[in-house]
């Protein structure tokens, strides 16, 4: 498995993933089960600020173990800056709520047991031999100052928004949109507190106090609960926006666990491969959903075509079969994609279309619709009355036609 390079060992694998993500564990177990050497390089201790909510289609099409939701989300709560609050109940199914920390290590084991070997350190480079194999250049954790080695015909980057391995291999990776986000992780109220809060609800804040051009959340996850917001204004105070949202709802009081952060994109990038021997899979494709900022299904969506589009080059040893994962992720999700960006840019922008965005969602079809697309990845298309209503529905707030109600 490894050779020496004067004094640096190099490990030779055919795949290394940057980033142990739901993404990279992903491609790495995707990867390992196809037959491929693989190393999963991770740094540990990380955890990404995330609401934790995964959908029904990611329980079913990846095989998580219902013990690994802390939390199964029975409606949503959505409120406007009125302080007027419109419920949401989920018909037919449920949002699942992960805690980042243990669904992501398991995700990791779950590649470990399918071949793939687990590194722990920080990637500080690639460069390439003069076989033209990638040579990755990390620092190992526990051994700060010795830097190592790994060799492969193919590398996947899946660490994270503003993604090292793009810069350094893809050009316009460093110019995704970006919120940035901040949560904090506290201790759930006890039942019976005078807390609005409720432990199988999902709280959303349209506000402009909260996010100027976002929205804050309120997040059950069992025995704690998550509570952050996001914005793009770099001069916007998220921490203080967190404690008057923490306020808002009666829960300053409650014990904070821990504080993280962390850039998220919103829009995918026009590349995700180098047209050799790299490619990019989740947060560091840009592959969160507009308007929702979900990112953990489509993060691990991205890095199943990433894995099949590397196998594929592999096989061949044409390097233009990466540039297939983002073209099929884009034909599946590209209108979802381009829908949730929209409704961002004309919904978010002012505390008046806030308040006719959460009016909008009085509307039973609206929910209805909503819901089943959120469970089942799809754009919902049985009902065409439904649609046609909503449009008209719309077109009338966008126009001012009707007041919020």
């Amino acid at each position: 498995m490894s050779e020496t390079s004067h004094t640096t060992p190099i490990e030779r694998f055919d795949v290394v993933v940057v980033g142990g993500g739901p993404a990279g564990a992903t491609a790495a177990e995707s990867l390992a089960r196809a037959g491929h050497t693989v190393a999963l390089l991770d740094k540990a201790g990380r955890i990404k600020p995330c609401g934790g909510a995964i959908p029904p289609r990611l329980v079913r099409d990846f095989r998580i173990p219902p013990d690994l939701l802390v939390a199964r989300i029975a409606s949503a709560q959505m409120v406007a800056p009125s302080q007027k609050r419109v419920p949401m109940p989920i018909e037919n199914g449920y949002v699942g709520m992960v805690d980042r920390a243990d669904f992501d290590e398991w995700l990791r084991e779950r590649a470990a047991s399918a071949g793939a070997t687990r590194l722990t350190g920080t990637f500080l480079s690639i460069r390439h031999d003069r076989t033209g194999r990638a040579l990755v250049r990390y620092r190992a954790k526990g051994d700060e100052n010795a830097e190592r080695l790994l060799s492969a015909r193919l590398v996947v980057g899946a660490d994270g928004a503003r993604s090292a391995v793009g810069q350094q291999t893809i050009p316009g990776a460093d110019k995704v949109p970006c919120v940035f986000a901040y949560h904090e992780i506290v201790r759930s109220p006890e039942p019976g507190s005078q807390a609005d809060y409720e432990p199988a609800r999902c709280d959303v804040y349209y506000q402009g106090h909260v996010s100027p051009d976002f929205y804050g959340w309120i997040f059950p996850h069992g025995k704690t609960a998550s509570i952050g917001t996001g914005s793009a204004n770099k001069g916007y105070g998220l921490r203080p926006a967190v404690e008057r949202l923490r306020a808002a709802a009666g829960l300053s009081g409650v014990e904070t666990i821990r504080r993280e952060g962390a850039p998220i994109p919103l829009k995918p990038l026009k590349r995700w491969d180098n047209g050799r021997d790299v490619i990019l899979a989740g947060d560091a494709a840009g592959v969160v959903a507009p308007a929702s900022g979900e990112g953990i299904y489509y993060a691990m969506v991205s890095a199943v075509m990433v894995a099949e589009a590397g196998h594929a080059s592999l096989a061949t040893g044409e390097s233009k079969a990466l540039a297939g994962a983002r073209k099929a992720f884009m034909k599946e999700h590209g209108r979802v994609f381009w829908i949730l960006g929209i409704m961002q840019h004309f919904w978010y922008r002012s505390d008046k279309q806030r308040e006719r965005f959460v009016s909008i969602c009085r509307d039973k079809d609206v929910q209805r619709l909503t819901w089943e697309a959120y469970m089942n990845k799809k754009l919902v298309r049985a009902r065409p009355a439904a649609h046609l209503k909503i449009f008209f529905k719309d077109l009338a707030h966008l126009l001012r036609l009707v007041s919020p109600s």
